[in-house]
Order: C-alpha cells, then structure tokens, then sequence
C-alpha cells in the first residue's frame, strides 16, 4: 500500500469517526487488531472488539483532525476528540500491516492554562481548531 493510499483510508477512517459511521470507522483494522489506551490501562483485541467498545460509548462525539503524518507502516494522527462538547487533545499511532491497522495506541490530553511563570512568554492560540 502506497501512503497516498494510506492517507486516503486513515482520512476515510476519521471522516467515519465524525460521522458515527461504524461499519466504514472500522474497515481499517486488521481482524485480529489490537489498541491500547495507556493512560486507563485497556488493551482491546479484535476488530468485533474495537467497533462493540466505541458502539457502546454513549457520549455524543465529534473528531477534529489536525494533521495526519507518516510513511510506510507508521501513521501518526493529531485530532481534537469532543465528548458532549467537551474537547480533549489526542494522538492516534496506527502501526499497519498488510495494508490495515495491526496496532493502535491512543493518548489523551485536557486543555489547560500556561504556567505563571511562562505565562509572559507565551502565544495563546485561542480556538482547538487553530494550529
């Protein structure tokens, strides 16, 4: 698979993502996928698995991505994950094998203010669309 087309699909996926369109959200995993959230602890194994975990979700979600970056069989997504109107900042690494997902880790990050002691050093960069 050329990163064209692993671009395409990965814009694919998270376009699905946005929509709650779980059938398309999910084309991209290999049968036997596994994704980790480190900071909760949860190792999910399968596909079936994956899909059942986020069906069953109940917040309203909306994802924001802000860049897609990779090559070969390493991609990295930085998104804006929204629960109930709530952002919270996110980096998706998908490792590919035989062109779908094997592995995936998510991490989560809260928007929070500068440090005092920084605080005059800094640009604020306002809205979670802005970059």
């Amino acid at each position: 698979m050329d990163d064209r087309t692993v671009r395409a699909a990965l814009e694919r996926h998270w376009d699905a993502s946005d929509a709650s369109d779980f059938k398309v959200e999910h084309e991209i995993y290999r049968e036997d996928a596994v994704l980790d959230y480190p900071q909760s602890g949860e190792r999910i194994r399968g596909r079936h698995n994956i899909q059942e975990s986020r069906f069953v979700q109940p917040n309203k979600k909306r994802f924001t991505v802000r860049r897609i970056i990779g090559s070969g069989d390493l991609w990295v997504t930085e998104f804006v994950l929204t629960y109930d109107g709530i952002p919270s900042y996110a980096v998706s690494i998908m490792e590919f094998r035989e062109g779908l997902v094997a592995n995936e880790t998510q991490y989560f990050a809260d928007r929070f203010d500068p440090a005092p002691s920084r605080a005059h050093l800094v640009e604020r960069v306002g809205e979670i669309t802005s970059f």
